[in-house]
């Protein structure tokens, strides 16, 4: 059976990446500001912005099949350089926005169907400059589990934590070669991570196959949050 699946920011970085891999046999509904990169996909673009618009009042497909929230951000500063507003910034976008989608769709969520939301690895280990982004992430994580066990066994809900990815959202952190090779170094798989890496972690938490997994986090990382290799 063709499924729909419902990405929320499907149009660049990871999003887009999983919007090509699953476009290929489900039906897949991007709902995202853009989508000049969805042009030659075979997806459904939903106009949508998450801080400023209900997923309620769109045009969905009666049932889905799975969900994917892909908004996320990365504020790395000092905390004594961030306001509140910085925090409140982060929280509205990584989880209070998701939050509100989830509202929007569980009532359409089929049975057996899987939910899947991303984290970071600095939730689970300790980083600087993170404060707020890990605030969010982890808000993010302590929810999965919740809804996980609310909604059991019809709806299974999980959670990705990467470690750096190579997206439009990290450009800053790998704009020269330099960059790059330090950011790789620090990973004991000697590579920053690719939206096909992150993609595919995601395809295979939705994937019906894998229908024994909930409430998870599952760290796609290059073995940082797990492995000391200096």
């Amino acid at each position: 059976m063709t499924k729909n699946i419902l990405l929320v920011g499907g149009s660049y970085g990871i999003g887009l990446e999983l919007a090509k891999k699953l476009s290929q046999t489900h039906n897949v509904y991007v709902a995202s500001r853009s989508n000049e990169a969805l042009a030659n996909l075979n997806v459904t673009h939903i106009p949508f912005d998450v801080l400023s618009e209900d997923l309620a009042q769109q045009q969905l497909p009666d049932q889905l099949h799975g969900f994917v929230y892909c908004p996320g951000s990365i504020n790395l500063k000092p905390f004594k350089m961030m306001d509140l507003d910085t925090f409140r910034t982060d929280m509205e976008l990584n989880f209070f926005g998701m939050v509100k989608t989830v509202k929007a769709v569980v009532n359409r969520m089929a049975e057996g169907s899987g939910m899947v939301f991303f984290s970071t690895v600095a939730v689970g280990t300790g980083m600087p400059f993170h404060t707020s982004v890990a605030a969010a992430k982890g808000a993010i994580e302590g929810y999965a589990r919740a809804m996980a066990a609310e909604y059991a066994p019809k709806l299974r809900v999980n959670v990705i934590a990467p470690s750096l990815v190579d997206t439009p959202l990290s450009e800053r952190l790998l704009s020269n070669d330099k960059k790059r090779e330090m950011m790789a170094d620090r990973h004991p798989l000697k590579r920053v991570g690719s939206a096909a890496d992150i993609a595919n972690a995601a395809a295979f938490l939705l994937d019906s196959e894998n229908s024994w997994i909930t409430g998870q986090i599952v760290g796609v990382d290059g073995g940082m949050s797990s492995l000391n290799v200096h």
